[in-house]
């Protein structure tokens, strides 16, 4: 199914800023799948779906967040909006990296919500790798993101591809 989302200026402005203003905050959006369309709403915050600014502009608005995971000694890696939080350690540390982790996802929250983003702890998962004669000195224990508990699963999705 292909979706097709339509923006327009409600208020042009013959100024670089004026026009950058109106540009960001002064559209009005509507999304179309097949036939069907939603209502025209205007977008109050962010870029419009669909613009060439978009993925420049969130990348620069979450840069300061690679930054932030890799002062926690963990691996940031991000594709569009997922990031990833890797960490390494032996298996008898593995209680220290399941904490180290929880801090940092408490300060990745926190970063998110003074940006206006929010973290999403149902999408969130954890793997525990090993090889099979260590996956017994895992931690079984559900890792705390913020207020909620993350239990490890077996396999992870990935982009698409299922990671166990």
């Amino acid at each position: 199914m292909r979706f097709q989302v339509t923006s327009k200026l409600i208020r042009p402005n013959s100024t670089v800023l004026g026009w950058f203003a109106s540009y960001l905050s002064g559209r009005i959006q509507t999304i179309r799948c097949g036939m069907s369309a939603s209502d025209a709403s205007a977008v109050l915050c962010g870029v419009p779906q669909g613009s060439i600014l978009g993925p420049i502009l969130f990348l620069l608005y979450t840069a300061d967040l690679l930054r932030l995971v890799e002062r926690h000694n963990l691996r940031p890696h991000m594709y569009a909006d997922d990031t990833q939080m890797c960490g390494f350690c032996r298996p008898a540390a593995a209680s220290q990296l399941q904490q180290q982790v929880s801090v940092c996802s408490d300060d990745v929250a926190l970063w998110m919500w003074s940006n206006r983003l929010q973290l999403n702890t149902a999408k969130t998962e954890v793997l525990w790798c090993a090889w099979s004669q260590r996956q017994h000195q895992l931690p079984q224990v559900a890792l705390r993101v913020r207020t909620d508990y993350v239990t490890p699963t077996t396999s992870v999705r990935d982009l698409g591809i299922y990671v166990d």
